[in-house]
C-alpha cells in the first residue's frame, strides 16, 4: 500500500506580518496532484495542521477546500492529529461521524487507542495509530500512570499501541506522533515543546513498528532509523529554514521486506531567500532577478545611514520583509568608545543624513555650526552635574 506523509501545515501562518494563505494554497494543490498521480491509498497529516488554536476563518475554508478534494472527489482516506499549535477539542469536532466517510481526526488524547486500519489496492493492509500531540500531565491523567517528562508519557502511549497492535498482526503497523526527537534538526519557526530539553524523546522508543510518521521539526530529516521519519513543513515558515528543500514523503509498504519512501518536492509559489550585500548592489541584481516575488530578508552591509532603505529595496524587490544593517552593527562594535571618536561619528551620520534629504554635502559654514552643536550636547550634562 502506499501513503502520503505530511505534516506541519500551518494554515493560517504570517511570515513578518505577510500573509502565506496564498502560498498554502499553492501548495496543496500539489499535494492533491501527488496523491492522485500516485494513486495513494491515505494521506497523513502529524500534527499542526493549523498555526493556532483558533484559527482564521480563511485558513478553516482552505482546509474545507482541500479534505473536499481528497475525501469526496478522489475516495482518499485522510488521517489527522493535533499538534502542539491544534486546539486539538475544535480540530478533533465531529470526528466519530467523519470517520465512517474516510476523514480521521483525533483531536484529545483518549484513553482508547484503536487503530484505523486501510487496505491498499495492492491488498496490503496497514494499522495506523494516530497518537495526538500530549502533555505528560494528559498521558497521566488519561492512562493514570506516573508520567514525568515527554519520555515517559510517549513510551506510555506506544505500549498501549503495542497491547493493541497484538490483536492487529497481519497489517502493518504505522504510528503518527507530533514529538520532538532527540537530535533532531530544529528551525526558528518551532515552537519549544517545553523548556530545557525536557520534550526530547530517544528515537529507539519507535524502533518496533513499520513506519513511523512524524511531525514537529520542520526540516525533512529520520532519526534513529530510516523508516523513523519527519516529513516536514509545507513550506519555509522563518529566514532560518531558507536551504531546507521542502517536500512530502510517499511510503509504500509491502509484505517482503521494510518501508519504502520517496521525498516529492513542493514548489513554494514564493521561495523564502536571504540575500546580502551593499545596498547598491543589491538594487543592480534586483533588477534582473527572475525571482524578485520572493520573501526576503536583506542583509545590507553599507556602514552608513541610508534613508527610506526599505523602500528603495521594494522597488526591486516588492516582497522585502526583513532588513539587518549588519553592516552597521559591525561597524558600531568596533567603534572605540572615545569621546572624539563619538563626536566624529556623530558628524559623520549627520552629514550622510543631511546627503541624503538634500542630496548635496553640508558647506563648511553648515558644518561649522553643527560640529558646534554637538560639542554643546555633549558639555550639557557636565555643565548640569556642576550646578
Amino acid at each position: 500500500m502506499k501513503f502520503l506523509h505530511t505534516s506541519d501545515w500551518h494554515l493560517g501562518r504570517q511570515l513578518h506580518n505577510q500573509s502565506l494563505l496564498d502560498d498554502q494554497r499553492h501548495v496543496l494543490g500539489q499535494v492533491i496532484a501527488y496523491a492522485k498521480d500516485h494513486q495513494v491509498d491515505a494521506v497523513v497529516v502529524a500534527g499542526d495542521i493549523y498555526d493556532r488554536s483558533v484559527p482564521p476563518a480563511q485558513a478553516v475554508t482552505l482546509l474545507n477546500e482541500v479534505l473536499t478534494e481528497l475525501v469526496n472527489a478522489l475516495s482518499i482516506p485522510v488521517l489527522i492529529i493535533a499538534g502542539n499549535h491544534d486546539g486539538p477539542e475544535r480540530l478533533g469536532f465531529a470526528s466519530e461521524s467523519m470517520g465512517t466517510a474516510g476523514l480521521h481526526i483525533v483531536g484529545p488524547l483518549s484513553a482508547a487507542i484503536s487503530p484505523v486500519i486501510i487496505t491498499g489496492r495492492s491488498g496490503v493492509s496497514a494499522a495506523f495509530y494516530l497518537l495526538p500531540y500530549a502533555e505528560p500531565a494528559t498521558v497521566r491523567h488519561v492512562f493514570e500512570v506516573e508520567a514525568s517528562g515527554h519520555q515517559q508519557a510517549m513510551s506510555c502511549l506506544l505500549e498501549q499501541v503495542k497491547q493493541q497492535h497484538q490483536k492487529h498482526p497481519q497489517h502493518k503497523s504505522v504510528v503518527v506522533s507530533h514529538c520532538f526527537l532527540d537530535g533532531g534538526e530544529e528551525s526558528e519557526s518551532e515552537r519549544p515543546l517545553s523548556i530545557g530539553g525536557a520534550d526530547k524523546i530517544a528515537p529507539t522508543l519507535f524502533a518496533d513498528f513499520d513506519y513511523v510518521a512524524l511531525g514537529h521539526l520542520h526540516g525533512p530529516q529520520y532519526k534513529g532509523a530510516p523508516h523513523v521519519r519527519y516529513s516536514g513543513s509545507l513550506l519555509k515558515y522563518s529566514f532560518s529554514e531558507q536551504h531546507q528543500n521542502k517536500s512530502v514523503t510517499l511510503v509504500e509498504l509491502s509484505n517482503e521486506g521494510e518501508a519504502k519512501f520517496e521525498l516529492l518536492p513542493l514548489n513554494p509559489l514564493r521561495d523564502v531567500r536571504v540575500i546580502e550585500g551593499l545596498l547598491e548592489a543589491v538594487l543592480e541584481e534586483g533588477k534582473n532577478d527572475p525571482n524578485r516575488d520572493d520573501y526576503l530578508m536583506v542583509r545590507l552591509l553599507d556602514k552608513t545611514a541610508i534613508l527610506d532603505v526599505i523602500g528603495k529595496i521594494r522597488q526591486v524587490y516588492p516582497n522585502v520583509l526583513h532588513i539587518e544593517r549588519t553592516g552597521l552593527m559591525a561597524e558600531s562594535s568596533t567603534l572605540e568608545r572615545r569621546q572624539d571618536h563619538i563626536k566624529k561619528s556623530e558628524l559623520a551620520m549627520c552629514r550622510d543624513f543631511y546627503q541624503q534629504v538634500q542630496g548635496e554635502a553640508l558647506t563648511p559654514a553648515q558644518q561649522s555650526v553643527l560640529e558646534a552643536a554637538i560639542e554643546q550636547l555633549h558639555q550639557a550634562p557636565e555643565q548640569g552635574g556642576a550646578s
